[in-house]
């Protein structure tokens, strides 16, 4: 019985690849699907972020592990259009058991982000367990890791100081326009896709700066975000006010290009610095917009080396963390240890049952020990009795 997962992520994959694997929920879903009707899996669960991508399965044969991770890349890969890159493995990270469960902690805990502690990616990995649960594609085993983890994920966020001051690639985009511009006071920001996720972030970031008229996107007329003052732009209307914009950030779900660049130029007459952010995954804005002179051009890779500096402030907060996400791994490696025993504990009861009629419980329990004793390697005895000498101090406590 075996927990496995296959990665992408921002630390080994550039955007052109990882765009490839942004599947989209109505993707992700097929992909758990057709996965789940394999003889070789019996639950799976699809993490898809702008950042990283990971599938997370439970399989009940040890000895087809290989086969598991194959059937997995496969479907992966099925809905990539990679399937016959020669190179693309090299971008795949493959853990199991231990180090798969270890991972998804770090994960949850943010403690595996670009910008360490972010708070997003919780709720990510929570929105990615509920939709598997209403799919039905997992069961007692990923839904038990997945508790685990988040569970672990607050208890991090509560006890130390790695999201009391949250930094996001949001917010770092927005930091990136003010370092270009000498600041955002008096500013003309707009935001497409201010409906999503991370667009929603950006602002509520953008609400928090004094001066700043902000712009958003809407497709419908009844965009609202409580609190926050800007003006609604029809989608289809954006490069009519471009030419006013001093920003432009993008963060939509959309298979094609917000901003193209022939289309920017076409409606810029006005010549001044702008900056143009993408934060979208598979990316929003034609790469070439940043040959247009004026413009200063990010995309979500270009923050990393600020994450950089962000997270070495924050590295004893982290080894604080870690401490935390042990205990709680440790709590479902015991988990997953008694759960594979059922059947072998089973088996003692019924054992101890039948020689206990014979001559007693402590002649049974005694007969146990001694068969224990003739058929354990001396680690595993060792083992055996260091842990029945734990459980009689707490007896005697």
């Amino acid at each position: 019985m075996s927990i496995q997962l296959i990665g992408v992520s921002y630390q080994y994959a550039p955007i052109n690849i990882r765009e490839k694997f942004a599947f989209s929920k109505e993707e992700q879903q097929r992909i758990m699907e057709h996965l789940i009707m394999k003889k070789e899996i019996e639950e799976c669960i699809l993490v898809s972020t702008c950042n990283r991508t990971e599938l997370y399965c439970y399989g009940n044969d040890q000895s087809g592990r290989r086969e598991v991770f194959s059937v997995m890349q496969k479907e992966l890969l099925a809905d990539t259009g990679l399937e016959n890159e020669k190179d693309v493995s090299t971008y795949l990270r493959f853990y199991q058991d231990q180090k798969a469960s270890g991972h998804l902690f770090r994960v949850a805990a943010g403690l595996d982000s670009m910008v360490i502690g972010e708070d997003q990616i919780l709720g990510q990995i929570k929105d990615a367990h509920e939709q598997a649960m209403h799919l039905g594609t997992t069961g007692v085993w990923l839904n038990t890791l997945f508790r685990y983890a988040v569970t672990g994920a607050k208890k991090v966020k509560t006890d130390t100081e790695l999201s009391k001051t949250p930094v996001s690639t949001a917010s770092l985009a927005i930091k990136a326009a003010a370092e270009a511009l000498g600041g955002l006071s008096g500013k003309k920001v707009m935001v497409i896709g201010a409906s999503g996720k991370i667009g929603s972030i950006v602002l509520k970031n953008l609400a928090a700066i004094n001066d700043v008229e902000i712009y958003a996107t809407t497709r419908r007329t009844n965009l609202r975000h409580r609190g926050i003052v800007f003006t609604q732009v029809l989608f289809e209307d954006r490069y009519q006010f471009f030419d006013q914009m001093d920003v432009i950030i993008s963060a939509t779900s959309s298979p094609h290009y917000t901003i193209t660049k022939r289309k920017f130029e076409e409606h810029i007459s006005t010549k001044k610095q702008r900056v143009l952010i993408d934060l979208a995954v598979p990316m929003d804005l034609e790469k070439s917009v940043r040959e247009i002179n004026g413009v200063h051009y990010y995309n979500i890779d270009d923050f990393e080396s600020i994450a950089e500096l962000n997270n070495e402030k924050k590295k004893k907060e982290a080894e604080a963390a870690d401490l935390i996400l042990e205990d709680y791994e440790d709590k479902f490696e015991q988990w997953r240890i008694f759960k594979n025993y059922m059947k072998t504990m089973d088996v003692v009861c019924d054992f101890l049952e039948k020689e206990s009629c014979k001559k007693g419980i402590e002649h049974a329990v005694r007969k146990l020990f001694y068969q224990v004793r003739d058929s354990a390697a001396p680690e595993g005895l060792e083992c055996f009795f260091r842990s029945l000498e734990e459980r009689n101090k707490q007896w005697e406590d």
